[in-house]
């Protein structure tokens, strides 16, 4: 099974409209247009009988104390863990390909509406929702997609998973709501065939990709 995008190279940087955070000269980091990019995949296994896709950043600073401090860096040998930024399952197998901005065309405070998704899909939450939990302004249930807003004082370049599952079930076995762990807990032993494409984003300037 293969996975394409035209909305970047895979392994290279992704374009500042489909993330949720561009730099900014004064403030650091500003809201961007946060379109989701086009997918499209083939070879799909027979027996499919679903498909699920999540997008998570494996460098996410796992302590957030030098997080967007002012002075001060998140180092790179800081242990990282996974942010989950799109997790869409029960698509139909023989689905068309997902288009610029279908499921995301901007930033939605306090969260675009879930679980219910295009096509007859479900979103579960990404983890915007547990970022933005103590904020006024922006806590709520972030289902579907947000993109990459990496710290902009991180000293590495964060790499942006996007991951489509053959599945051999037409609907998981989830929680109304549910998180990307859930999801990949409830396809353990469901997968029959998986394919990635990876961008990378930063939003240091010190590290020379903007």
């Amino acid at each position: 099974m293969r996975l394409t995008t035209t909305a970047f190279a895979d392994g290279s940087p992704i374009p500042v409209e489909f993330a949720f955070c561009v730099t900014d000269p004064v403030t650091h980091a500003k809201l961007s247009r946060n379109i989701n990019p086009d997918l499209e995949w083939s070879d799909v296994p027979p027996g499919s009988l679903s498909l699920a896709l999540i997008c998570h950043d494996p460098d996410v600073p796992s302590r957030g104390d030098d997080v967007n401090k002012e002075g001060r860096t998140v180092p790179a040998s800081l242990p990282r863990v996974d942010f989950f930024h799109w997790v869409l399952i029960d698509l139909p197998p023989n689905a068309a390909p997902i288009g610029r901005g279908e499921f995301s065309s901007a930033v939605t405070p306090r969260g675009k509406p879930g679980p219910g998704a295009p096509r007859g899909a479900r979103h579960g939450i990404n983890d915007y929702t547990m970022w933005f939990a103590g904020d006024k302004d922006m806590a709520g249930n972030y289902f579907g997609y947000d993109g990459p807003c990496p710290p902009w004082n991180d000293e590495v370049v964060h790499h942006y998973v996007f991951t489509l599952f053959a599945i051999d079930v037409p609907r998981l076995h989830v929680a109304e709501v549910f998180s990307g762990a859930d999801a990949r807990k409830a396809m353990a032993g469901h997968i029959l065939a998986q394919a990635s494409v990876t961008g990378l984003y930063s939003l240091n300037p010190n590290l020379g990709m903007l």
